[in-house]
């Protein structure tokens, strides 16, 4: 998976995807995902395990995962709740705002 993390005025921002989203566009009526090298690639992105998805995730205050590993890992560990998983075309999008 690819990991992303930016510090930002409001907080820590993190881009999580599976290594084979990045560069695709996928779309479901009306909604369109495009997984962009500029959000979550880069040379700001590194390569990531299970268990450093979890804890970046953990920081985040905000935080967009796509593909069916890396929203996989967020719903295992309790992050992210299965029913606000989207189904945009062939892959998994969930977002996360931690509200501290």
């Amino acid at each position: 998976m690819l990991l992303r993390e930016r510090q930002t005025p409001e907080g820590l921002l993190v881009s999580v995807c599976d290594d084979d989203c990045l560069g695709e566009t996928y779309e479901n009526g009306e909604v369109s995902l495009e997984v962009t090298e500029e959000f979550y690639g880069g040379t700001e992105a590194d390569e990531a395990d299970e268990d450093a998805v979890v804890d970046s995730l953990t920081r985040a205050t905000v935080a967009n995962i796509v593909g069916e590993r890396a929203v996989g890992v967020a719903v295992e560990a309790g992050i992210v709740d299965e029913e606000t998983v989207l189904d945009v075309g062939e892959t998994r999008h969930a977002q996360l705002l931690w509200m501290r």
